[in-house]
This record gives C-alpha cells, sequence and structure tokens, in this order.
C-alpha cells in the first residue's frame, strides 16, 4: 500500500471510531508495520495541526489510541450548535433507533445496527448527547443501552408498561444474534 492509501485508509478508520484506537490495532487493520502507521498518523496529526490552514478537526493520541476530533480551535461554534440542536425535532433515524432501543432494552449498538440495517452510531451518540438514551450495562464487551428517564419524561409515560404494543412486530434478539435459529 503506498503512502497515500495508507493515509487515507487511516482516514476513513479513524471517522468511524468511538474511542481512540492504538497504533498496533490499526496496523493489524491495514496490515501494515507498526512503525509505518505511527509515523502516517503523526504525519497527519501534524498536516492537519497547521495554523497556516486551519481545520474543524484534529487528529490526537489519546491514552494510547488515536481519534478524529473538532477542533479546540472552534470549540465554542461546536457547543452552540450542540446546544441550539437540544430543542430540535428529532430525524426519522433518531425516532426509528429510538423506538428499537425502547422496545428492546437493554440493547446493544450494533443489535441495533442489525434491527435497522444501517449504523447507528452517530444516532446513538445523538439520542445520548439529548438524555433520551443511557448505557445501563456490558454483555460480551459491548454497552447495552436503554431509554433514560427524561424519555419517558418527554414521552409522557410513567414506565416502559406504557409503551403501545409493538414489540411483537420487532425481531427476537436472539435471531439477531444469530443464537436464534
Amino acid at each position: 500500500m503506498n503512502q497515500s492509501a495508507m493515509r487515507g485508509a487511516l482516514e476513513a478508520v479513524l471517522m468511524v471510531v468511538d474511542e481512540p484506537v492504538p497504533a498496533t490495532e490499526l496496523a493489524v487493520a491495514l496490515d501494515l508495520p507498526v512503525d509505518g502507521v505511527t509515523a502516517a498518523l503523526e504525519a497527519l496529526r501534524d498536516e492537519y495541526a497547521d495554523p497556516a490552514a486551519p481545520r474543524g478537526f484534529e487528529l490526537r493520541e489519546v491514552d494510547g489510541g488515536w481519534r478524529i476530533y473538532s477542533s479546540r480551535l472552534f470549540a465554542d461554534v461546536v457547543g452552540r450548535f450542540v446546544v441550539d440542536g437540544q430543542s430540535s425535532r428529532l430525524s426519522q433515524a433518531a425516532l426509528e433507533t429510538l423506538a428499537v432501543v425502547a422496545y428492546r432494552q437493554p440493547v446493544t449498538r450494533g443489535q441495533v445496527s442489525q434491527i435497522r440495517g444501517v449504523n447507528v452510531d452517530s444516532v446513538i451518540k445523538t439520542l445520548a448527547a439529548r438524555g433520551l438514551v443511557t448505557e445501563v450495562g456490558e454483555h460480551s464487551g459491548a454497552v447495552l443501552f436503554g431509554t433514560s428517564t427524561e424519555f419517558l419524561e418527554r414521552m409522557g409515560l410513567s414506565s416502559l408498561d406504557d409503551l403501545p404494543p409493538l414489540a411483537p412486530y420487532l425481531p427476537d434478539l436472539a435471531d439477531i444474534d444469530g443464537e436464534g435459529r
């Protein structure tokens, strides 16, 4: 893999990670030597940090792992956007994801993705930022999500038992995990 392709592959992976990823894991994913991946990460970090061409994102090494973050230079803009977004309506994708979490909780992000047929990482983050879903545990290393008290309050429900009967139309989690066959 040439240098340009390696940089592109690193950027693509770093755009989808939720937590910092060690260079060793990135090297395994790209089937490249750790030294080369580390050098490429450092070069990308330096390129993104060029004060002559400020970008809205930066590459940081945090606790031994690498991840793309929004730039500290624009923290005030991002903060306003996030706060303003709190009062906006939920997208169709967010509503569908919230329904799956509400009816199938506790549920992993992967299970929700399988039910919806699309990646729900950013939608889950949005719902968590709005206080509608929360981490409720862990199963086999995966975070389990459930709805929050805020969800119940906004929906006018006293408990999850007040949800309309929709669960029978959703696939069983055992079928989603491949265990039900």
